[in-house]
Formats: structure tokens, C-alpha cells, sequence
């Protein structure tokens, strides 16, 4: 028999998360039943505390398995772990695709500023004005479009804080047609 090694309250949150605050056995959810962590291989017949061999119960479906050994996966459980692996890949693709967002974003504002710094070689963006171009014109409007008011605002403004004023005026514009 192994000894049994308390779980700690951190992980039997992140068990409940991963089980969608609900039972794995029978489904129901707070606030009509108490949850638990159960060992799907029991303590008594050899399971360990891994996330794996854990899943959330509620009081009286785990009162119920015991420590009895399941026979076969509850379909519950297995169509939870594939919805939780179906999420965990989107989640990757999602995080994947925020990231590349990100890149070709940094690279259309390097292609901005380096148009304003053909007129202001002394000057560059700040990260506020960086952050601007990127929730504000980008999602809004053509690289190009954006370049042309680049071009604009350094041909008309002797100032680089006028140019940047300018620039944004020009593009406001253009967002509101």
C-alpha cells in the first residue's frame, strides 16, 4: 500500500480547471455538489499523485468508485481529455499566430519609421507611438497608405513632433473616409 501524500490546494484548483469545474464521472458542477480530487488509480492499489492520475469528482461519485480500479475510462473523462488536448493545440496555433501577428506588425512600423527618419534622422518612435501605429492605424489601414502619410507629414513639417501630429491627422482621416 502506498502512503498517501496530501494534495495541495494548488493542485487540486488546477485539476478542477482542467476538468471544467465539473465531475468527470457523472458531470454535475458546484454549487449542487462539493468537488473533490479523485485518484483514477488508487492510492491503495498503487496511483501516485500525478495530474494525469487525478480528476475531479464530485462527493458522492468518488465516495462511490472507492478505491475500486476502473474497469474501463468513463467516457466522460476520455471526452474531456480530448476536448483539453483539441484546446491545448488551438491554444498553441492561437499563441503561434499572436506572435507572427506581432513580427509583421514590427516589421510595417520599422518601414513607417524609417521614412520618418529620412526627414528626422535625430528622431525615433517611442513605444507609446509605436503601440498608436500598431492598435490604431494598422488594423485600419494599408501599409502603404500608411507610408503615404508618412511621406506627407515629412514633406509639409519642418518639426518632428509636428510630422508625427500631422501624420496621425492624415491617417484619422483616412480611417474615417
Amino acid at each position: 500500500m502506498t502512503n498517501r501524500k496530501a494534495l495541495s490546494k494548488k493542485v487540486r484548483f488546477e485539476v478542477f480547471k482542467r476538468d471544467c469545474f465539473s465531475c468527470s464521472y457523472c458531470g454535475r458542477s458546484p454549487p449542487s455538489v462539493i468537488l473533490e480530487c479523485d485518484h483514477i488509480d488508487p492510492v491503495s492499489k498503487g496511483g501516485d499523485n500525478d495530474l494525469d492520475n487525478l480528476t475531479t469528482a464530485c462527493f458522492d461519485c468518488n465516495r462511490g468508485k472507492s478505491n475500486r480500479l476502473l474497469e474501463s475510462i468513463p467516457k466522460t473523462v476520455e471526452e474531456k481529455r480530448q476536448l483539453l488536448a483539441e484546446k491545448e493545440e488551438q491554444l498553441k496555433a492561437y499563441k503561434r499566430l499572436k506572435k507572427n501577428i506581432r513580427s509583421r506588425q514590427n516589421r510595417e512600423i520599422k518601414k513607417i519609421e524609417a521614412i520618418f527618419q529620412d526627414y528626422y534622422p535625430d528622431y525615433s518612435f517611442n513605444e507609446s507611438f509605436r503601440n498608436s501605429i500598431r492598435t490604431n492605424f494598422l488594423p485600419a489601414l494599408e501599409l502603404e497608405e500608411i507610408e503615404s502619410a508618412m511621406y506627407i507629414a515629412g514633406q509639409k513639417c519642418r518639426t518632428s513632433n509636428s510630422a508625427t501630429k500631422y501624420f496621425c491627422g492624415i491617417c484619422w482621416n483616412r480611417i474615417r473616409g
